[in-house]
């Protein structure tokens, strides 16, 4: 493991949880990256469920799966927020992957936003299964990503210990509007 960023931090971590057949949530898919790298740790008996409300995202992913050749039914892709992924998701899962923000090389102005990141992180907890984690990806380096790191160190401080491990990992030698990551893990 090579310490790089949060983003890649976060998916080192996250290889120590998913496992194949796992049903995994990608709760913003953006380019697929994530969604991809999911779907292999998964494997063909594995569910992806990957979220955006951006439909050239989900272009973009499905794309990025068919180019890797698992664009084999193990993904769906949802068009809609990750606050609703209640609504398309009925199964324990085993991971769910935030990486807040925009889409790079999208409108800047369309990025998550604390209101529905909090009610988004709030729903994966409740859909996380025993041993299972949640990893998030904030990007406190404008001001709406100042807002969710503060509002996610706030939710994960007062999460029930006895019920959740919670973790901030920020790099040391860097200033505070860095990336940083959040990684909460249920009890077994």
């Amino acid at each position: 493991m090579q310490l790089r960023n949060a983003r890649y931090l976060s998916r080192d971590l996250l290889s120590g949880f998913v496992r194949p057949g796992d049903a995994v949530v990608d709760a913003t898919a953006g380019n697929g990256h994530d969604t991809l790298a999911l779907c292999r740790a998964v494997g063909a008996q594995g569910r992806v469920y990957a979220f955006d409300v951006q439909r050239a995202a989900l272009e973009a992913t499905q794309a990025r799966l068919r180019e890797n050749g698992v664009l084999d039914g193990r993904a769906r892709l949802i068009c809609d927020g990750h606050e609703n992924m209640e609504d398309h998701v009925r199964e324990p899962v085993r991971c769910v992957l935030f990486n807040l923000g925009w889409l790079p090389s999208g409108d800047h102005h369309l990025t998550t936003r604390v209101g529905t990141t909090l009610a988004a992180v709030r729903a994966a907890l409740r859909l996380l299964a025993p041993g299972g984690a949640v990893s998030i990806c904030c990007y406190p380096g404008h001001e709406e990503g100042a807002r969710e790191r503060d509002a996610l160190r706030e939710l994960a401080a007062g999460l029930d210990i006895r019920a959740y491990n919670a973790l901030e990992a920020r790099f040391a030698n860097q200033s505070e509007e860095a990336p940083c990551l959040f990684l909460i893990q249920r009890a077994e």
